[in-house]
């Protein structure tokens, strides 16, 4: 159940990475990447499409699900597992693909919709038409519940997964008509072999020649792109443990200051201020202040013609040697005053 649910997670954290990053690109040059922001969905539906479809062919199973050692193999296999290298039947690899691609990108444009709309009804920017305001607010009353009955579905789906009752963690394979396996040696075997052995192949037909180039530089974009992603999953999975709540304790005991060491008093020598016992009484000329001023830096009020020599000379306070500059000084003033 783990690697199950956490490759839904892995797929679920990837697209805002990648989302804030074609943000930072169109914010600092909007000219070259403004693009890539606008068309940001479908292109990233196109890619996803090239990716999974990759996997599925050659791995029987998706981007995520390969990367947590896991296969897809029809629902009613119960005879000896087909290798990954296998690849699913048709009819299940085409409706895993249109699953694993589609869905998320209807769900995500429905979403966007649903919040344009919400926008536009706060701010009284729809259509006059009667007919279409009431479809408008029913749509938005409904969307809510028809969500609500969404996620409820898949959180059943993993509670009878967890507790034996289902094949599926996840409505999208029920309905694909597939379920997930551990990759055996056999299957692990049989995907080496098959990576070593793609370029081995010779071909002499004109039209043979362009099929296998064309479908080498899709597998050489889709090998790319899985490559960076999986070494972008590391990083989004160690930001994901770094900014959990639960590590919040741990982080700031990593990252907090060291604690300070108490203030460092001068020894008692030429130069140094000592306290008097009268607190009307200014450390640095033993006389009862005129013009009291006190440090910021450390709270000992001093005369002001005093402190003022004083710091402008030494850059610090008679008293504790913290780092002092004029700024520092703040006249008071009292009633006796």
């Amino acid at each position: 159940i783990f690697e199950a649910v956490a490759q839904d997670s892995l797929m679920a954290a990837l697209k805002p990475a990648l989302q804030h990053l074609v943000k930072v690109l169109a914010e600092s040059n909007p000219g070259r990447y403004g693009f890539l922001w606008h068309w940001f969905d479908e292109i990233y539906v196109l890619l996803d499409l090239l990716l999974q479809q990759h996997y599925l062919s050659r791995c029987s199973a998706s981007f995520s699900e390969n990367f947590y050692s896991l296969k897809r193999i029809p629902t009613g296999e119960r005879r000896q597992q087909p290798l990954a290298t296998a690849g699913l039947p048709k009819r299940q690899h085409w409706k895993s693909l249109l699953l694993l691609v589609l869905v998320p990108y209807l769900k995500g444009k429905l979403e966007k919709l649903v919040s344009s709309l919400r926008e536009e009804d706060e701010y009284s920017i729809h259509p006059p038409s009667s007919s279409w305001k009431r479809f408008y607010r029913a749509f938005l009353a409904a969307y809510p519940f028809v969500n609500m009955t969404w996620e409820g579905w898949f959180l059943i789906q993993q509670l009878c997964y967890i507790l034996g009752k289902a094949q599926h963690h996840s409505p999208m394979l029920r309905l694909a008509g597939v379920r997930l396996v551990r990759l055996t040696a056999e299957d692990i075997q049989a995907l080496e072999k098959k990576l070593a052995g793609a370029t081995s192949s010779q071909t002499h037909s004109i039209k043979t020649k362009v099929q296998s180039a064309v479908r080498k530089a899709l597998g050489g974009i889709a090998f790319s792109l899985s490559t960076g992603l999986s070494i972008s999953v590391f990083f989004l999975q160690f930001l994901d443990w770094w900014y959990s709540s639960e590590n919040q304790e741990t982080i700031k005991s990593l990252t907090a200051l060291p604690t300070p060491p108490p203030p460092v008093h001068l020894d008692h020598g030429a130069g140094t201020a000592l306290l008097p016992k009268l607190k009307t009484v200014c450390p640095l000329c033993r006389k009862i202040r005129v013009n009291a001023t006190a440090l910021s830096t450390s709270g000992f009020v001093f005369c002001y013609r005093c402190v003022y020599n004083y710091v402008k000379t030494h850059q610090r306070c008679p008293i504790t040697g913290y780092a002092t500059e004029l700024q520092h000084l703040v006249k008071l003033y009292s009633p006796e005053s």
